[in-house]
């Protein structure tokens, strides 16, 4: 009797401590997949997965998709990437989602634009995709319906086959390399830089075929109607930065008396830079730094002083903000006082403070090109940093593109000296996307060439089957 006794407390002691096991295992795990979840979480905004895969509306649900990407090519619309099975990735498995990211090929085999920078996510540990996926899956609320609008690309970009022969130039599966003998902060900057921050995807030149030239590196690129500037360290890009300006500006968007970001660049610091590690950003400062600089073309200022205008005697009435839709007047000056000369001050000396920026020091204004100037002029900024949020109207819908041309032209020549003048036909240009690249306005010539060559082919072949 004392035996069963005995017996019967051992067994209910060993179930109570498998139990108490159980439970601090089932915990663990817990713990584990939270910090895997909040990893994947950080992975996702140093990758600055949401700025494209949202909704358009303010308070849309994130990673929805729906965000429309103007290419050269047509209109892309980002997709759907929370864990809904329908009408999202739940149905993708761990290596489905990887080859999505890393190779750009989804579920169904079929291609991804390249307007999800995959070239640069191929680089991507097998760790920061698991804990990517891990996050998507778990810590994303599903949401159950499709972007409304569609991808709309004109022919023959549409067909997404024709990716396969792009990937097979273009597209490199390599793993990510460290720099030999480099420190560990500094092959983190490049792995941040490269690869996730995927920075080349719009600051590098583009060739014919829409693929990035390796060989100029960060050295800048038309971007839409944008222009991605110079940032590697030659006086021509941003060779003047300190390490810790360029975490400065990454933080906020702005940095006094040089930059201001906006368009592209305004949405990475919003959504992604802005909430990165202070280590983090200091590795990419680092690396940014050493990458080789790379000569670029830049403004050429008058020898002579700008002609001064005397603001003062501008007529104002037909300048006011309310009457510029109204107004069919091109005087640059007279514009400017109307539209700018409120915040950024008469002289472009912008406040103290630097909330309204000088104009006199700004590489906007002095930038090789006008786009960036005319593009914050039409499109306004809007942008939220660690320090503050800033906010530009947008003219676009109250002046012309004349009227664009001609306040650029004088904001150029008055507070940069630059006097080539901006024309109405360039402001159309970059409100429409920019210069169309070699692949889009000789696509029907290339596909002739190729018509001609397969026919030459089969031509060829035919000769042979006649001979004995």
């Amino acid at each position: 009797m004392n035996n069963m006794k005995i017996r019967s407390k051992l067994l209910t002691a060993v179930v109570l401590s498998s139990g108490i096991l159980s439970a601090a295992s089932a915990l663990a795990t817990d713990a584990s997949t939270t910090e895997l979840i909040k990893r994947g979480e950080y992975i996702a905004v140093a990758a600055d997965c949401g700025a494209c895969h949202r909704q358009t509306r303010e308070d849309g649900a994130p990673y929805a998709g729906g965000y429309a990407i103007d290419s050269p090519m047509g209109r892309i619309i980002a997709s759907n990437i929370t864990p809904s099975k329908q009408f999202g990735i739940g149905s993708y498995s761990e290596k489905q989602f990887a080859d999505a990211v890393r190779k750009g090929v989804a579920a169904d085999g079929s291609n991804l634009y390249p307007a999800m920078p995959y070239t640069a996510y191929q680089g991507m540990t097998d760790d920061d995709v698991h804990a990517l996926y891990t996050y998507l899956m778990q810590g994303v609320k599903p949401v159950d319906h499709a972007p409304e609008a569609k991808t709309s690309l004109s022919f023959p970009f549409n067909i997404r086959q024709i990716m396969w022969g792009w990937n097979l130039l273009y597209r490199s599966d390599k793993p990510f390399a460290k720099q030999p003998n480099a420190s560990d902060e500094l092959n983190r900057g490049k792995y941040l830089v490269e690869v996730l921050g995927h920075c080349s995807t719009c600051h590098t030149p583009r060739n014919m075929m829409m693929a990035e030239e390796s060989s100029q590196n960060l050295s800048g690129s038309p971007l839409g109607g944008w222009y991605a500037p110079n940032i590697t360290p030659d006086k021509s890009g941003i060779g003047s930065w300190s390490q810790s300006e360029i975490v400065t500006y990454l933080k906020t968007g702005h940095l006094a008396g040089k930059a201001q970001a906006a368009g592209p660049m305004g949405e990475a610091v919003e959504h992604s830079f802005r909430y990165l590690s202070e280590a983090d950003l200091n590795a990419m400062a680092l690396y940014i730094k050493q990458v080789p600089a790379i000569a670029t073309p830049t403004a050429q200022p008058a020898s002579q002083p700008p002609v001064a205008t005397d603001i003062n005697q501008v007529i104002v009435g037909q300048g006011s903000q309310a009457s510029l839709a109204d107004s069919s007047s091109t005087h640059g000056a007279e514009l400017y006082n109307g539209a700018c000369a409120s915040c950024h001050g008469i002289k472009g000396e912008g406040t103290k403070d630097n909330f309204y920026p000088s104009l006199t020091s700004n590489t906007a204004v002095s930038g090789a090109t006008a786009q960036n100037l005319v593009m914050t002029i039409a499109d306004g900024l809007h942008r939220k940093g660690s320090d503050s949020d800033v906010s530009m109207p947008a003219f676009g819908q109250q002046m012309s593109d004349a009227q664009i041309a001609a306040v650029s032209s004088y904001v150029r020549n008055q507070f940069a000296n630059i006097q080539e003048p901006v024309t109405a036909e360039q402001v159309t240009t970059y409100r429409h996307g920019g210069d169309a690249p070699f692949i889009v306005r000789y696509v029907n010539c290339l596909m002739a060439a190729g018509a001609i060559v397969v026919l030459l082919i089969l031509f060829g072949l035919l000769r042979l089957r006649k001979k004995p």
